[in-house]
Protein backbone atom coordinates (compact mmCIF):
# COMPACT_ATOMS: atom_id res chain seq x y z
CA UNK A 1 0.00 0.00 0.00
CA UNK A 2 1.60 3.32 -1.07
CA UNK A 3 0.17 6.83 -0.46
CA UNK A 4 -1.53 9.56 -3.76
CA UNK A 5 -1.95 12.66 -3.24
CA UNK A 6 -3.79 15.36 -5.70
CA UNK A 7 -3.42 19.02 -5.10
CA UNK A 8 -5.96 20.62 -7.28
CA UNK A 9 -8.50 17.43 -6.84
CA UNK A 10 -11.07 19.97 -7.50
CA UNK A 11 -10.09 20.92 -10.86
CA UNK A 12 -11.04 19.01 -14.40
CA UNK A 13 -7.16 17.38 -14.74
CA UNK A 14 -7.11 16.80 -10.75
CA UNK A 15 -10.54 15.17 -10.72
CA UNK A 16 -9.94 12.90 -13.71
CA UNK A 17 -5.95 12.15 -11.86
CA UNK A 18 -8.05 11.17 -8.76
CA UNK A 19 -10.42 9.09 -10.50
CA UNK A 20 -7.51 7.28 -12.46
CA UNK A 21 -5.53 6.66 -9.50
CA UNK A 22 -8.24 4.74 -7.54
CA UNK A 23 -8.93 2.78 -10.85
CA UNK A 24 -5.43 1.92 -11.11
CA UNK A 25 -3.80 2.00 -7.78
CA UNK A 26 -7.09 0.87 -5.70
CA UNK A 27 -4.44 -0.54 -2.29
CA UNK A 28 -3.10 2.83 -2.26
CA UNK A 29 -4.36 5.83 0.35
CA UNK A 30 -5.56 8.45 -1.61
CA UNK A 31 -5.53 11.98 -0.54
CA UNK A 32 -7.26 14.97 -2.11
CA UNK A 33 -6.65 18.71 -1.81
CA UNK A 34 -8.10 21.27 -2.49
CA UNK A 35 -10.61 24.70 -1.48
CA UNK A 36 -13.84 22.50 -1.87
CA UNK A 37 -14.45 18.68 -1.44
CA UNK A 38 -14.76 17.24 -5.07
CA UNK A 39 -18.66 16.22 -5.60
CA UNK A 40 -16.98 13.28 -7.10
CA UNK A 41 -14.90 11.56 -4.30
CA UNK A 42 -13.43 8.16 -4.86
CA UNK A 43 -14.63 6.17 -1.70
CA UNK A 44 -10.96 5.55 -0.86
CA UNK A 45 -10.16 8.67 -1.42
CA UNK A 46 -10.06 11.32 1.92
CA UNK A 47 -10.14 15.07 1.30
CA UNK A 48 -8.86 18.15 3.17
CA UNK A 49 -8.53 21.25 2.32
CA UNK A 50 -6.00 22.85 1.05
CA UNK A 51 -5.91 26.77 -0.44
CA UNK A 52 -2.36 27.19 -2.87
CA UNK A 53 -3.10 31.16 -1.28
CA UNK A 54 -2.52 30.53 2.33
CA UNK A 55 0.89 28.65 3.56
CA UNK A 56 -0.95 27.58 6.62
CA UNK A 57 -3.54 25.46 4.92
CA UNK A 58 -0.89 23.40 3.25
CA UNK A 59 1.17 22.94 5.81
CA UNK A 60 -1.77 21.63 7.45
CA UNK A 61 -2.46 18.95 5.08
CA UNK A 62 0.82 18.05 5.14
CA UNK A 63 0.55 17.37 8.74
CA UNK A 64 -2.57 15.57 7.59
CA UNK A 65 -0.44 13.02 6.72
CA UNK A 66 0.36 11.41 10.32
CA UNK A 67 3.51 10.96 12.04
CA UNK A 68 5.65 9.03 9.94
CA UNK A 69 3.23 8.45 6.81
CA UNK A 70 4.82 9.58 3.72
CA UNK A 71 4.03 9.67 0.32
CA UNK A 72 4.44 7.91 -3.05
CA UNK A 73 3.32 10.71 -5.39
CA UNK A 74 2.41 14.18 -4.90
CA UNK A 75 0.46 15.75 -8.46
CA UNK A 76 0.02 19.48 -8.17
CA UNK A 77 -2.75 19.58 -10.33
CA UNK A 78 -3.16 23.24 -10.64
CA UNK A 79 -2.77 26.51 -12.81
CA UNK A 80 -4.52 29.79 -13.45
CA UNK A 81 -5.19 31.04 -16.92
CA UNK A 82 -7.64 33.57 -16.54
CA UNK A 83 -10.31 34.55 -13.86
CA UNK A 84 -13.04 37.02 -13.00
CA UNK A 85 -11.45 40.71 -14.67
CA UNK A 86 -8.27 39.27 -16.15
CA UNK A 87 -7.95 36.94 -19.52
CA UNK A 88 -4.81 36.19 -21.39
CA UNK A 89 -3.00 39.24 -22.33
CA UNK A 90 -2.18 39.71 -25.98
CA UNK A 91 -0.10 42.47 -26.22
CA UNK A 92 2.40 44.28 -23.33
CA UNK A 93 -0.25 47.23 -23.54
CA UNK A 94 -2.31 44.51 -21.14
CA UNK A 95 -0.35 44.06 -18.61
CA UNK A 96 -1.63 44.89 -14.96
CA UNK A 97 0.45 44.27 -12.19
CA UNK A 98 -2.69 42.89 -10.27
CA UNK A 99 -3.50 39.75 -12.72
CA UNK A 100 0.52 39.29 -13.24
CA UNK A 101 0.75 38.69 -9.44
CA UNK A 102 -2.44 36.42 -8.88
CA UNK A 103 -0.89 34.20 -11.83
CA UNK A 104 2.37 33.78 -10.42
CA UNK A 105 0.69 33.29 -7.01
CA UNK A 106 -1.37 30.29 -8.36
CA UNK A 107 1.19 28.96 -11.33
CA UNK A 108 4.35 29.23 -9.45
CA UNK A 109 4.05 30.05 -5.37
CA UNK A 110 1.52 27.84 -4.59
CA UNK A 111 3.23 24.60 -6.35
CA UNK A 112 6.80 25.88 -4.41
CA UNK A 113 4.98 25.65 -0.78
CA UNK A 114 3.21 22.94 -1.96
CA UNK A 115 6.85 21.46 -2.17
CA UNK A 116 8.12 22.99 0.57
CA UNK A 117 5.95 21.17 2.89
CA UNK A 118 5.70 17.58 0.93
CA UNK A 119 8.86 16.73 -0.67
CA UNK A 120 10.05 16.50 3.43
CA UNK A 121 6.60 13.75 3.55
CA UNK A 122 8.07 12.06 0.21
CA UNK A 123 9.15 8.01 1.02
CA UNK A 124 12.93 7.92 1.47
CA UNK A 125 13.47 4.12 1.34
CA UNK A 126 11.69 3.70 -2.18
CA UNK A 127 10.91 5.41 -5.47
CA UNK A 128 8.62 8.53 -4.75
CA UNK A 129 7.43 11.26 -7.42
CA UNK A 130 6.47 14.73 -7.33
CA UNK A 131 4.89 16.24 -10.58
CA UNK A 132 3.11 19.34 -11.16
CA UNK A 133 1.35 20.36 -14.24
CA UNK A 134 3.13 22.78 -16.44
CA UNK A 135 2.25 24.06 -19.88
CA UNK A 136 4.24 24.03 -23.49
CA UNK A 137 4.06 27.98 -23.27
CA UNK A 138 6.16 28.12 -20.33
CA UNK A 139 8.67 27.05 -22.47
CA UNK A 140 11.23 30.02 -23.23
CA UNK A 141 12.62 27.80 -26.07
CA UNK A 142 9.59 27.08 -27.67
CA UNK A 143 7.85 30.46 -27.49
CA UNK A 144 7.31 31.43 -31.00
CA UNK A 145 4.10 33.43 -31.16
CA UNK A 146 4.36 35.81 -27.73
CA UNK A 147 1.26 37.10 -25.95
CA UNK A 148 0.06 35.39 -22.67
CA UNK A 149 3.20 37.18 -20.78
CA UNK A 150 1.74 36.31 -17.32
CA UNK A 151 0.52 33.18 -18.07
CA UNK A 152 3.99 32.03 -19.63
CA UNK A 153 6.34 33.86 -17.60
CA UNK A 154 4.80 31.94 -14.33
CA UNK A 155 5.03 28.54 -15.75
CA UNK A 156 8.52 29.55 -17.04
CA UNK A 157 9.01 30.53 -13.24
CA UNK A 158 7.61 27.08 -11.58
CA UNK A 159 9.80 25.34 -14.40
CA UNK A 160 12.89 26.56 -12.74
CA UNK A 161 11.28 26.27 -9.41
CA UNK A 162 11.45 21.99 -10.21
CA UNK A 163 14.78 22.03 -11.63
CA UNK A 164 16.04 23.61 -8.39
CA UNK A 165 14.06 21.48 -6.22
CA UNK A 166 15.00 18.28 -8.14
CA UNK A 167 18.53 19.32 -7.51
CA UNK A 168 18.53 19.49 -3.38
CA UNK A 169 16.20 16.75 -3.69
CA UNK A 170 17.81 14.25 -5.18
CA UNK A 171 20.70 15.18 -2.11
CA UNK A 172 18.20 13.71 0.32
CA UNK A 173 16.39 10.91 -1.70
CA UNK A 174 18.29 9.80 -4.29
CA UNK A 175 15.96 7.13 -4.89
CA UNK A 176 12.78 10.45 -6.11
CA UNK A 177 11.94 12.40 -8.85
CA UNK A 178 10.62 16.55 -9.18
CA UNK A 179 9.24 17.03 -12.48
CA UNK A 180 6.88 19.06 -14.35
CA UNK A 181 4.50 17.84 -16.43
CA UNK A 182 2.44 18.94 -20.25
CA UNK A 183 -1.03 17.42 -20.17
CA UNK A 184 -1.35 18.56 -23.48
CA UNK A 185 -4.63 20.90 -23.97
CA UNK A 186 -7.12 19.44 -21.90
CA UNK A 187 -11.53 19.66 -22.12
CA UNK A 188 -11.65 21.27 -19.18
CA UNK A 189 -12.45 24.86 -17.56
CA UNK A 190 -9.12 26.26 -18.27
CA UNK A 191 -9.23 25.79 -21.88
CA UNK A 192 -12.59 26.47 -22.73
CA UNK A 193 -12.29 30.23 -23.39
CA UNK A 194 -10.17 29.07 -26.48
CA UNK A 195 -10.94 25.32 -27.17
CA UNK A 196 -12.45 26.58 -30.36
CA UNK A 197 -9.35 26.99 -32.45
CA UNK A 198 -7.92 23.24 -31.29
CA UNK A 199 -8.15 20.17 -33.80
CA UNK A 200 -10.26 18.01 -32.31
CA UNK A 201 -7.15 15.26 -32.19
CA UNK A 202 -5.74 17.50 -30.15
CA UNK A 203 -8.35 18.10 -27.43
CA UNK A 204 -7.86 15.48 -24.89
CA UNK A 205 -10.20 14.32 -21.97
CA UNK A 206 -9.12 14.80 -18.77
CA UNK A 207 -9.12 11.13 -18.35
CA UNK A 208 -7.43 10.82 -21.52
CA UNK A 209 -4.26 13.43 -20.01
CA UNK A 210 -4.18 11.58 -16.44
CA UNK A 211 -3.68 8.26 -17.86
CA UNK A 212 -1.21 9.45 -20.43
CA UNK A 213 0.49 11.52 -17.59
CA UNK A 214 0.75 8.59 -15.08
CA UNK A 215 2.71 6.42 -17.94
CA UNK A 216 4.95 8.83 -18.16
CA UNK A 217 5.95 9.29 -14.54
CA UNK A 218 5.83 5.36 -14.89
CA UNK A 219 8.52 5.32 -17.36
CA UNK A 220 10.59 7.68 -15.85
CA UNK A 221 13.86 7.40 -13.32
CA UNK A 222 15.69 9.50 -10.85
CA UNK A 223 17.71 10.35 -13.82
CA UNK A 224 15.25 12.46 -14.96
CA UNK A 225 14.62 14.46 -12.32
CA UNK A 226 13.87 17.99 -12.96
CA UNK A 227 12.89 17.50 -16.59
CA UNK A 228 10.14 18.83 -18.19
CA UNK A 229 7.59 16.41 -20.06
CA UNK A 230 4.84 16.44 -22.29
CA UNK A 231 1.48 14.31 -21.79
CA UNK A 232 3.82 11.85 -24.87
CA UNK A 233 7.01 11.35 -22.67
CA UNK A 234 8.76 13.09 -25.05
CA UNK A 235 11.22 16.14 -23.14
CA UNK A 236 9.90 19.92 -23.53
CA UNK A 237 12.16 22.66 -23.90
CA UNK A 238 12.93 24.99 -20.75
Amino acid sequence: MGTSIVVGAGGGIGAAMLARLARDRPDDRLLALSRRRPEALPPQADWAYLDLTDEASIAAAAEGLGPGADADLVFVATGQLHGPGSSPEKSWRNLDPVALMAAFQVNAVGPALVAKHFLPRLARDRRAVFAALSARVGSIGDNRLGGWHGYRASKAALNQMIRTLAIELARQRPQALCVALHPGTVATALSAPFQGGVAPEKLFAPDFAAERMLAVLDGLTPANSGGFFAWDGAPVPW
